[in-house]
Formats: structure tokens, C-alpha cells, sequence
């Protein structure tokens, strides 16, 4: 039986808006992440690191970045893992750093290395400001060629918030990662296990130089993957991923927000029984 050596919680796209609003005047994307985190919360599961790949605050507000470091401060500590935030292009980086990492104001790009246990996280900032679409610099890329050149005991995840890997919505597509190809051979033949990003509000994997991707549900709204002919549109529900280290491989999983309406309930023990004497 393959178990994994680690687990981590990735949210992407939470797009928290000040006490007292709604995003797009309807969605409670607050409340939205606290269903979330009562889920990983009642758990049986002692994830190494939430790991938040960027569009944290919906435009940037100081107050919205300070109710999503409130809400993290209460739920962090019950669940046991340390919370890693990425920047996404509805970010702002000063606004960021202030309000939610309370770190002196810096528009320089948030790249950052976080070793839990045998796990190393790398977070690269693959905003421009400005733009909706991603870039990295070379300065960036120098920068993680090097720190890769030293291999983590348990594998390297690598979190950005703008995929490397095609998306079937046509203007997503136009605000993707520019020159994807430029990472894929930084990370070629190195120990970074996947990639983990979002921005386009569907789950979506691909690969990138023989390293899985994955693009991470939203946590605000989802995008319609087939909209009515000629329109854009997004819809409810929302969801966050579970993402499994193994010896040899990674897995990520989506897990839906919202009430659970269970079909069966078997308890643990009786099914490791049951596979116990049928298992060949």
C-alpha cells in the first residue's frame, strides 16, 4: 500500500474583499475559506503546509489582506501547518507584504524558499505589475536554478500563481505564464516534485519538461469550461486541493466547498478488515 510520506493544503484564488462586502456583490469568499479550513480542520490529516498560490485580496486592499491574516491566525494554529502566501495579479504587492505577512512595504517581486520537515516549498512571484498576464524574470529563473541545485530530502513543490500549461478559455489563454518554456528548462531533470498554481479559476493538470502542473480550483467563483456559445461566464462552486508527496511521485486532488451529503459511512477499521481477507 502506497501511503504518502507528506501532504499540503493548496487554496488559490480566495479573492478576500474588507469586513462587511461581498465579492461581485454576492459571494461571502470569506466564509467560503472558513468552510475550507473547518474541513482540513476535522480532518484526520497533519498537512505540512497551506500553501496559497496568489489572488488572495480581490483588488489589493489593505483590509482584505488583514481579515484573511485574522481568519489564518484563528484556524492556522488548530490545524498545525504553516500558511505560505503567493502573489496573483489582483494582488498588490506593498498592500501584500503590510497587511497580510506584516513586513515593511516593498514592490519587489515576493519569491521565497520554506522547508517543513523534508519538504521544501519554492513560491515565485510571476506577477507584473500593471498586467493580468504572468512573467518571470531572468533574474528569477537564475535565482531558482540555483537554489535547485541542491536537491531537498523530500522533493521540492514549486507554487506561482500563473499556469505554465494551456487552458481551454480562450482569454485565460492570453493571461497565462508568457514563455512558459523558459521555466520548464530550469526545472528539467530537478527534484521539484510539481507545480502548483491557479489563477484560471478551473482545475486543470498538464505537464511542464516532464513535471506534473496543476491549476488549482478557486476558492471565489469557477470559470464555465463550457460557457454558452460566445460568452464568458463564471459560475458557483469552489474548491481547494489536497497535494500528496510520495516516495516517487506527487498526486493533487480536488476537494469541493460546501455541505456534504455523505452516500456511504463505513467505519476504518472494518474496512481495513474487509481488505485485509480479500485482498489477493
Amino acid at each position: 500500500m502506497r501511503i504518502p510520506r507528506h501532504t499540503l493544503v493548496q487554496f488559490s484564488d480566495v479573492h478576500m474583499v474588507p469586513e462587511g462586502e461581498l465579492l461581485l456583490d454576492r459571494l461571502d469568499t470569506a466564509e467560503q475559506l472558513r468552510q475550507a479550513l473547518a474541513a482540513v480542520e476535522a480532518a484526520d490529516l497533519a498537512p505540512t503546509a497551506l500553501l496559497f498560490t496568489g489572488d488572495l485580496a480581490d483588488t489589493g486592499d489593505p483590509r482584505a489582506y488583514r481579515r484573511l491574516r485574522a481568519l489564518l491566525a484563528e484556524a492556522g494554529p488548530r490545524i498545525g501547518a504553516p500558511a505560505l502566501y503567493g502573489m496573483g495579479n489582483h494582488d498588490d504587492r506593498a498592500a501584500f507584504r503590510e497587511g497580510l505577512l506584516g513586513t515593511p512595504a516593498s514592490t519587489d517581486p515576493h519569491d521565497f524558499v520554506h522547508t517543513s520537515g523534508e519538504v521544501r516549498v519554492i513560491m515565485l512571484d510571476s506577477t507584473t505589475p500593471g498586467s493580468h498576464s504572468g512573467d518571470l524574470t531572468e533574474d528569477q529563473l537564475q535565482w531558482l536554478r540555483a537554489e535547485l541545485a541542491t536537491p531537498a530530502a523530500g522533493g521540492t513543490v514549486l507554487g506561482l500563481h500563473h499556469p505554465p500549461i494551456p487552458t481551454p478559455l480562450a482569454f485565460l489563454e492570453r493571461l497565462s505564464l508568457r514563455a512558459p518554456a523558459r521555466l520548464g528548462a530550469v526545472i528539467a531533470g530537478t527534484d521539484v516534485r510539481i507545480v502548483l498554481t491557479g489563477h484560471n479559476h478551473h482545475a486543470t493538470c498538464g505537464v511542464l519538461a516532464g513535471v506534473p502542473v496543476w491549476a488549482a480550483p478557486a476558492g471565489a467563483y469557477r470559470a464555465d469550461v463550457f460557457p454558452p456559445a460566445d460568452t464568458y461566464q463564471g459560475v458557483a462552486g469552489v474548491g481547494y486541493t489536497r497535494v500528496d508527496l510520495y516516495e516517487d511521485c506527487a498526486t493533487a486532488t480536488f476537494v469541493p466547498v460546501g455541505p456534504i451529503e455523505p452516500v456511504y459511512a463505513y467505519e476504518r477499521a472494518k474496512v481495513d478488515r474487509y481488505l485485509a481477507a480479500h485482498e489477493g
